[in-house]
């Protein structure tokens, strides 16, 4: 399962990098992803939008056992 989680962040990872930031895979459990939002993704306002509304959603299309996405 994290191959696939990896695999749907590198479709969003170009977004990110767009605007100067990134995601990092931290940790798959249970289905449960914990991701990191690096660089200006970090420390953003609307990071936690993009995570719901962006990351989350993604990862719930493309890995169906994906339960939750938390960032750390």
């Amino acid at each position: 399962m994290r191959e696939k989680v990896q695999a749907a962040l590198e479709q969003v990872r170009p977004a990110l990098l767009a605007d100067g930031g990134d995601v990092q895979l931290i940790d798959v459990k249970d289905g449960v992803v914990t991701l990191k939002l690096t660089g200006a993704c970090g420390g953003c306002p609307m990071a936690s939008m993009t995570l719901r509304d962006g990351i989350e959603r993604v990862l719930k299309e493309q890995v169906p056992e994906v339960r939750e996405v938390v960032a750390v």
